[in-house]
């Protein structure tokens, strides 16, 4: 090999390095930029990232705590009690592909809004349901939902759904995102043994769970 040919070769390979590096970051930063997030509670939070993982548009969910006055609880600090948390899941979503206002759809008929104490077999604080909203325009959207549902006449007991600020946001410890994709016999024999579904049936009829794969 002519050594000569050596800093030629790279001098040809430096534009095209120079522009990778250029695109690479701007691509990502769009993407971030086109990244929005919601908050809901709605009892066992495997249940409620399998519910919105199934939604056109949900780019990622995460299981954690929500709600409560203790940094960083642990998963058998916040089912004990006294943390004030609630089960919880982040919802990172597409805002040019699924709208706020349709996240709250599908979160309404994935819990049991009648229930103040927990949900389906799940009893105690951090199963409680909340929707916990991030400035005026999340509350506005979220109220509007509630008092939507309360007007329509389909429930003859009042929602016990709660609407709450947003708060520090604390991810759950690994072996509990995404549940129900790693341990799907455990989940199914879960699910059915709480009658979650059976619930959101008897709630919700045909409108029960929508956006189910």
């Amino acid at each position: 090999m002519n050594p000569t040919m050596i800093p030629i070769r790279g001098l040809l390979w430096f534009p095209v390095l120079l522009l990778a590096c250029l695109l690479v970051p701007a691509t990502g930063f769009a993407d971030d930029e086109q990244r929005a997030t919601a908050l809901f509670a709605g009892g066992c939070f495997w249940c409620v990232e399998e519910a919105f993982d199934a939604v056109e548009g949900v780019v990622a969910t995460t299981s954690g705590f929500a709600g409560g006055h203790v940094e960083n609880p642990s998963y058998e600090r916040v089912v004990a009690g006294g943390t004030g948390h609630y089960e919880s899941v982040l919802v990172a979503y597409d805002p040019s592909r699924v709208s706020y206002e349709e996240l709250l759809y599908v979160f309404w008929r994935n819990v049991d809004p009648l229930d103040g104490g927990g949900q389906f077999c799940d009893r105690g604080d951090p199963y409680r349901a909340a929707i916990f909203v991030g400035g005026e325009d999340e509350y506005r959207a979220a109220l509007a939902s509630k008092e939507e549902l309360e007007q329509s006449g389909r429930f003859a007991q009042p929602i016990a759904t709660e609407i709450l600020d947003r708060t520090t946001f604390y991810p759950a410890e690994e072996y509990h995102q995404n549940y129900y994709q790693k341990n799907p016999l455990r989940y199914r024999y879960y699910v059915t043994s709480c009658r979650r579904y059976a619930r959101l049936n008897q709630v919700w009829g045909d409108e029960a769970r929508p956006g189910k794969k």
